[in-house]
C-alpha cells in the first residue's frame, strides 16, 4: 500500500485532500486512523492525523498498528511556510543535519526516494500555470524516523497560497502522478545533493534539465557535516546513489575536500558544478 498522508491543523494538506477526493476519486472507508475516516482508491490510503505532521515520527508502524499494513511509500501533503511568503511549489525528504528544531531527532534522516521527489518536480513544473516558484527544498524538518520512503509536496508559503484551489488540484495532481509512476524504472541517476540555499536552484535546474534525481541536499547554512553523515544520507536513500554532486560557489571548502575523498572512497560518480 502507499499512502497519502494529511493534517487537520494544516490548510494546506486540507486543501489538497479535498481535491483528491473531488477530481480522482478517493473514496471514504469504514476504516479510522487517528479517529479520523480513511479514504482509498486503488492501493492507494489517504490518511488525515490531528496533529503536525514533522513531529509524526514512527508514522509508519503506526499505520501498520491501526490499519494492518505497511507502506511502501508516503507522500506528505503539506503547506510550505516562509518569512518572505513567496509563492511556490516544493518537494523534499525529510530530517535534520544537525539539531533537530522542529521534529525529528538529532542527525538523523529519513528515507530519501529520488525518483519520486523527481516525479513530482517534474509534474509540479509541468503543471505551474500559477507563474509560482517550483523547486527542491534541502532536506529539513522532521519526521526523520520512519523506516519507509517519504517525499514531502508542499504549498507555499503563506495563507493565501494554501487555500489557493488550483494549487490544490496542482498537488493532488502530483502527488497521484508520483504514487503511480515512482516504482517504475526511469534511468534516473540518484545523487546526493551538497550546497547552495534552501530552495536548492541549482539543483533543482539539473533535476529538471538532466537524468539526475536528488535525494538528501545539504544546504550551505547546515555546513559542516562529518563524513559518517554523508554516509547515512547516501545509506538513507532508496536504491542508493550513483553520485555525489556539489555546488561548488555554495559549498565550504571543507565539505567540498569531504565529498570529493568520500566519492573516490565509494567509487561514486563525482559531479562539479
Amino acid at each position: 500500500m502507499k499512502v497519502i498522508m494529511s493534517t487537520k491543523v494544516d490548510l494546506a494538506s486540507m486543501n489538497i485532500k479535498q481535491k483528491l477526493i473531488e477530481n480522482f476519486g478517493f473514496k471514504e472507508t469504514d476504516t479510522l486512523f487517528d479517529e479520523n475516516p480513511v479514504f482509498k482508491k486503488g492501493d492507494v490510503l489517504l490518511l488525515t492525523t490531528n496533529e503536525e505532521m514533522i513531529y509524526y515520527d514512527n508514522l509508519d508502524a503506526a499505520i501498520e498498528a491501526q490499519l494492518g499494513v505497511v507502506p511502501e511509500l508516503i507522500v506528505f501533503a503539506s503547506r510550505h511556510s516562509s518569512k518572505a511568503k513567496m509563492p511556490a511549489l516544493t518537494t523534499h525528504v525529510t530530517g535534520n543535519w544537525g539539531k533537530a528544531m522542529y521534529g525529528g531527532k538529532d542527525r538523523s534522516l529519513a528515507i530519501a526516494h529520488p525518483t519520486a521527489m523527481k516525479l513530482a518536480l517534474l509534474k509540479l513544473s509541468e503543471l505551474n500555470d500559477l507563474g509560482w516558484t517550483v523547486c527542491y527544498e534541502a532536506t529539513h524538518h522532521g519526521p526523520s524516523e520512519l523506516n519507509v520512503p517519504s517525499l514531502f509536496v508542499e504549498i507555499g508559503s503563506g495563507e493565501e497560497e494554501w487555500v489557493n484551489d488550483r494549487a490544490g488540484e496542482i498537488l493532488a495532481e502530483t502527488i497521484v502522478h508520483v504514487l503511480e509512476n515512482a516504482g517504475k524504472k526511469r534511468g534516473f541517476k540518484p545523487a546526493l545533493g551538497i550546497g547552495g540555499g534552501h530552495y536548492a536552484p541549482k539543483q533543482t535546474k539539473r533535476a529538471l534539465e538532466s537524468e539526475l534525481a536528488f535525494g538528501h541536499i545539504l544546504p550551505k547554512y547546515a555546513q559542516p557535516v562529518e563524513e559518517d553523515t554523508l554516509i547515512q544520507a547516501i545509506e538513507r536513500t532508496w536504491g542508493g546513489v550513483e553520485a555525489i554532486y556539489v555546488d561548488w560557489k555554495g559549498t565550504k571548502g571543507e565539505m567540498r575536500k569531504t565529498a570529493r575523498a568520500l566519492a573516490e572512497k565509494l567509487g561514486l560518480e563525482f559531479i562539479r558544478d
